[in-house]
This record gives structure tokens, C-alpha cells and sequence, in this order.
């Protein structure tokens, strides 16, 4: 009776987690073991030569040498799948404080959305990533004193696994400043930055260079290519060799400027992410920034809509775009040299050839799931926009800043990591998913039924939702 019970409260929810399950379960069968994307290799190399890479932390390398006792991509994959579906129920357990139908709706972009699926079926740190982040946002809506540890070390991992969460460090920690809690958000701070500064100390021994990658500066350096004008920049004799002549129009995607073999950050002596190209790749791109701060604001602001596109045009190359589809032949082996030494590394990890086998009619019923089945972006702006409209509506000003709705979290950490990509890199279609499930979250608690504040022990982050909702 006890589960019937159980059933029956949740059974919508439920349903939907039976779907997302089918769903994972057809990835697994159509596409095996895994799908490879053009990072992949470089986790792989790690894997096995332990040491910070200088364009990606080594957060996501680790999550695979944890599973490489078993020799088995498939198993990457089945656990990352595991992983989405953790994502969603930790979403409907913080939703719940809304009603369940709302938190079972909360929940459908992450369970069901085909891209989501498809992004953990590919050997990318996406997936660790949002689950690290969306767990932390969990924890930081309940009243336990002692989840401040586990939200810093949260979010060191998910630092160490994207350096986009670098941010939400500062964003939560600020939450509880805001709420009055600051013996609380030290602890956080301490607790996330202990982790971080162990990694940046083995990054400084291995490369004599202070961070936690050496590359934010030829990042910035592309994203500011595509309005960078030289004749307004006037930059000195040393930074004119990063100009390119050609009108912001004509040229590439932003990436292009670190990976086209005649971009000229590439063409600069030594490997690209020297600390020497990368100083000067930082300079050009402050001085473009500073020289034209409404171009570069215009040009965040273009790669941010992207995301609210309706529809899903090819961007920023045919390449990249396809990784994001179930495709319909098996992908060639990598082109370029660095992902021909981590293919044979991935034949090391998984004690056999690799590869994707396409298996139908298992693929066939994905990839007409996958044309039909998606966020369009324009609900996912309004989903961002319930909640200060809800808020608005409400018409109940808050006077304390010590008041501020617990929505806030959810929301400002959906925020920032759909604006700071498209502010430091360029626009892609895998950062979108992990800020979706953030984003439904915010909406669902944005809309709750009003509730009586606690006092004492339970209102000791100065949440006024009731600790003690259960699953």
C-alpha cells in the first residue's frame, strides 16, 4: 500500500522518468558504445598522462579514469545517462515545493528533450557538469547548516570539469550574503577554493604559469574577432599581427581564430597557448574591448540570442552542428593529429578498436524522435521570464534584501552560464542544456503557493520553504 501510495502522488512524474528512461535506453541500443566528439580525445590523453591540459581542466578526465578499471565507453556513457536522470529528480525534489504537477513539468526539458539525451550519449564534460551544478542549487534551497561543504566542494568539481562554473562560485556565495548568512558563505568560499587552489598549484608546477587553463586570453582574443576593428583599436607595433583585415562580416566564427591553422594567433612562434600568445592574445582582446565597448556588448548580445532562436540554424559550423545530431552514418575517424594520438589512447581505455556502431531500427526511431522533440529557444526565454514576472505580479514588494524568493538561485545560475559563454567564447549549443533545467526550476519555485515562514534551526539560511518537504 505504501507504494501504491507512493505511485500514485508521483505518478506523472513518474511517467515522465519512465520516458526519459526509455529514451537513454534506445541511445544505448541505437549508438554503441558511445559518441565521439573532437574534445574527447584530449580527456582521453589525460586519462592516461595525468596533467592540466592548458585549454581544458581535468575535472572530466577524472570522472573517466574512475570508470577505466572497466574498459568500457559504453559504460561512460550509460553513467552519464544515469547522471541526466538524476539531474531530473533532483529538479522535481526541489520543484516539489510547488505543486507536483508543475514540478513534473519543471522537470520534462531534461528528462525528455532529444539534444539532452543525445549531449550525454557524447563523451563530453557537459553532462558531469550540469549534474555537479543543478546538485549544488539543490542543497543551497534546503535549511541544513551542514550543505554549505558539500555545495563548495560541488562546485569546485564542476569548476575543475567547465571553467564556466568559476562564477557560480561567486553567485552562490553571494546568496547567502544576501540571505545574512556570512559565516556560511565563507565556508563556502573556503570549501570550493581549497580544491581549486590544489589544482592551480599542480597547474603552476607544470607549467610555471598561474590559472586553472592557459587559454582564457586566446579565447577572449576570438570571441572579440568578430567586431575587433583595428583602425579604431590603433593597437601598438606588437598586437597588429593579431589584426585581421577583413570586415567583421566576412569573417569566420569566433573559434576559427584558435583553430584554422592561417588564423593568426595560430601562426604566432611555438604552439598556440604559449604563456607568451596568450598574454598577447589577452591584450589584444582588453584593448578591443575597451576601444569599442557598445560592438563588443552588441556582439554578447547576438550570441546570446542565439539561444533563443526558434529555430536550430547551423552554427557555428556544418562540423560542430553535426556532433549535436544522432547521426545516420557511423562518424570518420578524428582528421587532425592531436585527436589521432588520443583515438589511440581511447583503444588503450577500451582494450579494443573504438568507434560508433549504428544499430536500427533503434537509431532510426531516435532521430525522428530528435527532429520533433525539443526546447524551442523562445520558450526557454520565457521560462526565464516567469519568474521576474511572477514576481512583478505578485505585487508584495520585499523590503529586506534578507528576503530575497529562493527562485533567485536557480535563476541566476541559469543566467550566467548562458551569458558567459557567449561574453568569453561563442555561442554553442551544448552550453544551452545545462542552464535549462536551472531555468525550469526557477519557474516552477517562482509560482508556488505562498507558505508560512519557519523560525529557528530551520530557517537558518533564511529559506522560508519548509525543510522537511519529502519526495
Amino acid at each position: 500500500m505504501l507504494r501504491g501510495g507512493f505511485a500514485g502522488r508521483h505518478k506523472w512524474f513518474l511517467a515522465v522518468l519512465a520516458l526519459g528512461t526509455a529514451l537513454r535506453a534506445l541511445a544505448m541500443l541505437g549508438y554503441r558504445p558511445a559518441l565521439w566528439f573532437p574534445d574527447t580525445y584530449t580527456y582521453v590523453v589525460t586519462v592516461f598522462r595525468p596533467r592540466p591540459d592548458l585549454v581544458r581542466p581535468a575535472g572530466y578526465s577524472m570522472f573517466l579514469k574512475l570508470l577505466e578499471p572497466f574498459h568500457s565507453f559504453g559504460l561512460v556513457t550509460a553513467v552519464q545517462h544515469l547522471l541526466g536522470l538524476a539531474t531530473g529528480v533532483l529538479i522535481y525534489r526541489v520543484a516539489r515545493r510547488a505543486p507536483r504537477w508543475l514540478a513534473t513539468l519543471a522537470t520534462v526539458p531534461v528528462l525528455l528533450d532529444a539534444y539532452q539525451v543525445e549531449l550525454e550519449h557524447l563523451l563530453v564534460s557537459d553532462t558531469l557538469f550540469m549534474f555537479l551544478v543543478v546538485a549544488a542549487v539543490a542543497l543551497c534551497t534546503t535549511a541544513r547548516p551542514s550543505a554549505v561543504v558539500a555545495i563548495g566542494l560541488l562546485l569546485a568539481a564542476a569548476t575543475l570539469t567547465r571553467t564556466v562554473g568559476q562564477p557560480l562560485i561567486v553567485v552562490l556565495a553571494a546568496w547567502f550574503v544576501l540571505r545574512r548568512r556570512i559565516r556560511p558563505a565563507g565556508v563556502l568560499l573556503a570549501a570550493a577554493l581549497v580544491p581549486i587552489l590544489i589544482y592551480g598549484a599542480w597547474f603552476y608546477a607544470t607549467y610555471q604559469r598561474v590559472g586553472l587553463v592557459g587559454a582564457n586570453g586566446a579565447f577572449l582574443y576570438a570571441r572579440t574577432m568578430s567586431f575587433a576593428d583595428c583602425a579604431k583599436m590603433a593597437p601598438p607595433a606588437d598586437l597588429k599581427v593579431l589584426c585581421d583585415p577583413r570586415p567583421p562580416e566576412a569573417r569566420p566564427p569566433s573559434q576559427e581564430y584558435i583553430w584554422a591553422k592561417d588564423a593568426p594567433l595560430v601562426l604566432l612562434p611555438g604552439i598556440t597557448f604559449t604563456k607568451e600568445n596568450d598574454d598577447l592574445a589577452a591584450r589584444f582582446a582588453a584593448l578591443a574591448i575597451v576601444k569599442q565597448p557598445l560592438d563588443y556588448a552588441a556582439s554578447v548580445l547576438t550570441e546570446l540570442g542565439r539561444a533563443f532562436a526558434w529555430g536550430r540554424p547551423v552554427y557555428p559550423d556544418p562540423e560542430i552542428y553535426g556532433y549535436y545530431q544522432f547521426p545516420v552514418t557511423p562518424p570518420g575517424p578524428p582528421g587532425r593529429y592531436p585527436a589521432q594520438v588520443g583515438a589511440e589512447f581511447a583503444k588503450r581505455y577500451e582494450r579494443g578498436a573504438i568507434g560508433t556502431e549504428i544499430v536500427e531500427p533503434y537509431a532510426g526511431w531516435l532521430r525522428a524522435y530528435q527532429s520533433v522533440v525539443r526546447l524551442p529557444g523562445p520558450v526557454l526565454l520565457g521560462i526565464l521570464l516567469v519568474p521576474p514576472l511572477a514576481a512583478i505580479a505578485r505585487r508584495r514588494g520585499r523590503t529586506r534584501l534578507a528576503d530575497a524568493p529562493v527562485w533567485l538561485v536557480p535563476w541566476s545560475v541559469a543566467v550566467v552560464l548562458l551569458v558567459t559563454p557567449a561574453a568569453a567564447a561563442e555561442f554553442d549549443y551544448r552550453y544551452v542544456l545545462p542552464a535549462v533545467p536551472l531555468a525550469c526550476l526557477a519557474a516552477a519555485l517562482s509560482i508556488r503557493p505562498d507558505v508560512p515562514k519557519q523560525s529557528g534551526s530551520q530557517k537558518e539560511f533564511g529559506d522560508d520553504i519548509p525543510p522537511n518537504v519529502r519526495l
